[in-house]
């Protein structure tokens, strides 16, 4: 017989394990020594070698403004799984319908607003004390707050800091519907003149200048990447319409002005995420004023905002290049066999399948009947595959994990939701060997115990939103896969032993995807 991995604990009478007490398992890894009491019980802790093999949604996501939380622009290039790209597409809306830019109004400038995510803790101040305001000329301090930007991919390429050249284009196309479903490999054409541009090195920025007389504000902009865009263009298309049908409802003018397109020239460096929800263009111009006594004079710099936000269409598109990478290897030969590696990669890349083998249920399910055993805990424990993925790129923390076909979440998820329970619980994140347990067991007491039937999980790289309001998870359907550009291998099939308990003195250098069980077992006096 197989040995098992076997602690024999002192341990309590109770033999009957509520989920409640389960859950009250503060490490997975433990059996729990307030699970039991005396001597009338003995602790078993086993392994066996089980089935993954990798599934493909074929590169394609919906990224339309229902599912985008948070959109995503840049490109990152590797050899294992290739190039992953994203631009992001919006409809453009006036802030106000029948907007006035007022008499012989001119654009001074135009500029497009975006909002990344930032590393607020790693922040660099300029100040320079003798800055002079060009509004007025007038003598200020001003003080300049710097920001990397949080980002997925890499730092530098070839010894130097990685960079990328924007570039805000014109949609041709109309957008349709803000709950109009888009797909990540959804087209659209774009004007051939670029509206604007800028070399990004990474870092944003925020601006306050005060007034040295007397302190007051004379500028106060937050935190932003700005890209300056075409004042002729915006003179021309929006400014010089004044009054005109194309500007009298947001129906004309998504119709006139359909939208733009941002994006990157470059195709490796980092991907990162940005607030949809406040990108907008600001438009910046002066009119005439005329006084009672009939002068005219112009007047300061005015300020209206078109809108990327709110109700507008906008989605991402996310450009794959997978030629001669491992992962396009994986992927052509998928076998629900099992397969060696396995790769999980978000923004629509593959995600993986595991399988308790029928070979496992059976042993387990004998071991409940005949030796009456009681499941304590149980998880799939994934390591990360180093033979192929050891790099400094961040590893995730989450997954999404569901039985195949499923409506609901996971039992265990359901029943311990009020509880200490765990779906995902990472190990060694920044180190070798990082490993992930998956906390499966209400699932797999149900299949031993209950005789409930086995179905393959389904595991994919992002984690489950919450309601803001409720903090309760929204649904199954509700995640941040859209725009989570990590990616991972992790070993997958031990081909040799599918099926089959590990031995103990293999298990502590056993790496493959594996079901970790510890139950009780009656001592026989």
């Amino acid at each position: 017989m197989i040995n098992k991995l076997k602690s024999l604990i002192t341990l309590g009478s109770a033999l009957v394990l509520t989920l409640a007490v389960v859950s009250c398992e503060s490490d997975l890894d433990n059996l729990g020594e307030q699970l039991f009491d005396g001597n009338s019980a003995e602790g078993v802790e086993t392994a066996y070698s089980i089935v993954g093999f990798n599934h493909t949604y074929g590169d394609v996501i919906r990224t339309d403004a229902g599912k985008l939380g948070y959109g995503t622009l840049g490109a990152f290039t590797e050899p294992v799984f290739g190039m992953q790209k994203s631009s992001y597409v919006s409809q453009v809306r006036m802030s106000t319908d029948n907007a006035d830019f007022g008499k012989n109004a001119v654009l001074d400038s135009a500029v497009l607003v975006i909002n990344p995510l930032y590393e607020k803790d790693s922040v660099t101040t300029t100040t320079k004390d003798d800055y002079i305001y060009p509004i007025g000329n007038v003598e200020a301090k001003k003080v300049v707050n710097t920001y990397p930007v949080a980002k997925y991919g890499k730092y530098k390429i070839g010894g130097n800091k990685t960079s990328f050249k924007i570039n805000v284009k014109e949609v041709n196309d109309f957008l349709g519907a803000y709950a109009d479903e888009k797909l990540s490999n959804k087209t659209v054409n774009v004007a051939s003149n670029v509206l604007g541009s800028k070399v990004f090195d990474g870092t944003i920025n925020s601006v306050v200048v005060t007034k040295k007389s007397d302190n007051s504000e004379l500028l106060n902009r937050d935190v932003s990447l700005r890209i300056p865009l075409d004042k002729d263009f915006f003179q021309t298309k929006i400014i010089a319409k004044n009054k005109q049908p194309e500007l009298t409802s947001a129906a004309n003018f998504i119709r006139y002005f359909k939208g733009v397109q941002i994006s990157v020239e470059e195709n490796d460096g980092y991907i990162f995420k940005f607030d949809p929800s406040s990108v907008a263009i600001k438009l910046y111009y002066k009119n005439d004023l005329t006084a009672t006594d009939g002068t005219v004079t112009r007047s300061e710099l005015l300020q209206y905002d078109l809108s990327l936000g709110g109700v507008n269409a906008k989605f991402n598109q996310i450009e794959y290049n997978r030629t001669g990478t491992p992962y396009a290897d994986a992927i052509a030969g998928i076998t629900e066999a099992g397969q060696s590696q396995l790769f999980a990669q978000g923004m629509g890349g593959s995600g993986l399948t595991v399988r308790i083998p029928a070979q496992t249920v059976a042993t387990l399910r004998d071991l409940y009947k005949n030796q009456k055993v009681g499941i304590v805990t149980a998880k799939i424990r994934l390591y990360t595959d180093e033979s192929i993925w050891k790099n400094t790129f961040a590893k995730p923390s989450y997954f999404t994990v569901k039985e195949k076909d499923a409506t609901d979440f996971l039992s265990d998820m359901t029943a311990l939701a009020n509880t200490t329970y765990t779906l995902i619980r990472p190990y060694n994140l920044d180190k070798e060997d990082a490993y992930y347990d998956i906390g499966i067991t209400k699932t797999l007491k149900d299949i031993i115990e209950q005789a409930k039937e086995p179905k393959d999980l389904i595991i994919d790289l992002g984690s489950y939103l919450s309601s803001s309001s409720t903090g309760l998870m929204l649904g199954l359907d509700y995640t941040d896969r859209a725009y989570t550009p990590n990616r991972i291998v992790l070993k997958g099939t031990d081909a040799n032993n599918v099926g089959k308990e590990i031995e103990a003195s293999l298990l502590k250098d056993y790496k493959n995807i594996q079901l970790r069980v510890a139950y009780s077992k009656k001592l026989i006096k």
